[in-house]
C-alpha cells in the first residue's frame, strides 16, 4: 500500500456497534440476506432475502439482538433479492413508511410498513427474477420506480398508476438499476453482458453512456456525481468511470480499478457514500471492505461474524454518512454507518469516525 493510502487507512476508525444474529443455524434453514437498506433517517433498517420475510429494525432499540426480535416482520410470498425505501411524496410526511421489494418470482411489491400490508403489486417481468429495485429522488416530484430483471429488461413506472410504464430492453439480464440521486432523468443499468449503461428515461432509445471494461457480469452500478460512476463485477473488482463525450453514445473511461475483495460468483453488495468519498462492498472471503475513491486498495477490512467459514460470504452492504440510530452523538466530527448482511443471515453494524480532517473531494481522485 502506498503512503497516501496508508495515511487514509489511519483517517478512519470503524468499530462494531451492533450484531444482530440469525436463528437459521439453530433451525437448519437458510436466511441469506439479499438486501440491507437504511431509511433516510439512518434509524430504520430493512432486510430481505431467502427467508421470505422483510424485517424492520429500529436501530435506536438496543434490545434487538436477534432476527427473531425485529421491531416488525412482514411475511412475503417469495424469496427477496432487493429492497428500496420509497422517498416521501410532495406534501407527505413520514419518510420510510413504504418499502419496495423485488422477488424471485418476478414481482415488484410496495409494502406499507406501518400496516404490514401490500399497497401495490407489479408483475411485468414474465416470472423472471427481479434483481434490483430503485426510486427516483428528484425534489418536488413524485418518485418513479424502476426494476431490473433476468428477463433482460428494466421497467420504469409511476407508483400512482397500474400501467406498465416504460420498458428498456437489453436482451441480457439486468442485475442493477439506479436513478441518478441528483435528480433528472438518468438511470443506470448493470448487465450480465459485462457492460453498464446510462439511459435518459425522457427519451429512451440508445443509451446516453456505455461502460465497457469488466470481464464478467456487472452486478452493481452507482452514480458518484460530476459525470462519474462506479461499478462492480464478479471479476473481483470495482471500477470508477468518467463520461467521455456528450449526448447519446458517450463512453466511459476507467479512472481507477479497486481490488482486494473476493467476488467470483455472487452478489456481495456495493454502497457509496458520495459526500464522504467512500465505498463499501462485501466479499466471498467473509469480510466487508471499505475503499477510498482516491486509491485502488482498501483502507479498511472487517471480518464478518461467520469469518468466511463453510462458504459464508457478505451478501449485502449499506454505507451512509452520519451516525443515525447507532448511538453516535452529533458534533463528534465526520462519521458514517456501515451495515453488512451475510449469507448466514447475520447483520453487523459498524460506526466509522474520521480521526483527522482531509479533503475527499472528487477533484483529488
Amino acid at each position: 500500500m502506498n503512503g497516501q493510502a496508508e495515511k487514509a487507512r489511519h483517517e478512519w476508525d470503524f468499530t462494531l456497534s451492533k450484531l444482530i444474529t440469525s436463528t437459521s443455524r439453530a433451525s437448519n434453514t437458510s436466511d441469506t440476506l439479499g438486501a440491507v437498506e437504511l431509511d433516510p433517517s439512518n434509524r430504520l433498517l430493512a432486510t430481505g432475502g431467502i427467508s421470505r420475510k422483510i424485517r424492520i429494525y429500529n436501530l435506536t432499540n438496543n434490545d434487538a439482538l436477534s432476527a427473531d426480535h425485529a421491531d416488525l416482520c412482514i411475511c412475503v410470498p417469495a424469496k427477496l433479492s432487493s429492497l428500496c425505501w420509497r422517498p416521501d411524496q410532495p406534501g407527505s410526511r413520514g419518510a420510510g413508511r413504504v418499502v419496495c421489494a423485488g422477488d424471485y418470482d418476478g414481482v415488484v411489491t410496495e409494502y406499507d410498513v406501518e400496516r404490514s400490508t401490500p399497497l401495490s403489486e407489479r408483475d411485468e417481468h414474465g416470472g423472471r427474477r427481479v434483481w434490483s429495485v430503485d426510486y427516483s429522488r428528484a425534489l418536488h416530484q413524485h418518485p418513479l420506480g424502476a426494476s431490473g430483471s433476468d428477463d433482460g429488461t428494466a421497467h420504469v413506472w409511476d407508483p400512482r398508476s397500474s400501467s406498465e410504464g416504460l420498458k428498456i430492453k437489453r436482451g441480457s439480464p439486468v442485475c442493477c438499476v439506479e436513478f441518478d440521486p441528483a435528480g433528472g432523468g438518468l438511470i443506470a443499468l448493470g448487465c450480465a453482458n459485462q457492460k453498464a449503461y446510462v439511459y435518459d428515461v425522457r427519451r429512451v432509445g440508445e443509451p446516453v453512456t456505455v461502460f465497457e471494461g469488466h470481464r464478467r457480469t456487472v452486478t452493481y452500478v452507482r452514480f458518484l456525481g460530476e459525470g462519474r460512476m462506479v461499478s462492480a463485477g464478479i471479476d473481483g473488482c470495482l471500477k470508477q468511470w468518467e463520461v467521455v463525450g456528450g449526448g447519446e453514445g458517450g463512453v466511459g473511461r476507467v479512472v481507477r480499478t479497486y481490488e482486494g475483495h473476493v467476488n467470483e460468483r455472487r452478489f456481495v453488495g456495493l454502497s457509496v457514500w458520495r459526500e464522504g468519498g467512500l465505498m463499501g462492498c462485501g466479499s466471498e472471503s467473509g469480510e466487508v471492505f471499505i475503499y477510498d475513491l482516491r486509491w485502488g486498495e482498501p483502507i479498511w477490512v472487517g471480518a464478518f461474524s461467520g469469518g468466511g467459514g463453510d462458504g459464508q460470504f457478505v451478501s449485502g452492504v449499506c454505507l451512509r454518512g452520519g451516525g443515525g440510530g447507532v448511538g453516535m452523538e452529533e458534533g463528534e466530527g465526520e462519521k458514517c454507518t456501515l451495515v453488512a448482511g451475510g449469507s448466514d443471515g447475520d447483520l453487523m453494524i459498524f460506526v466509522g469516525n474520521r480521526k483527522m480532517s482531509s479533503s475527499l473531494g472528487f477533484g483529488d481522485c
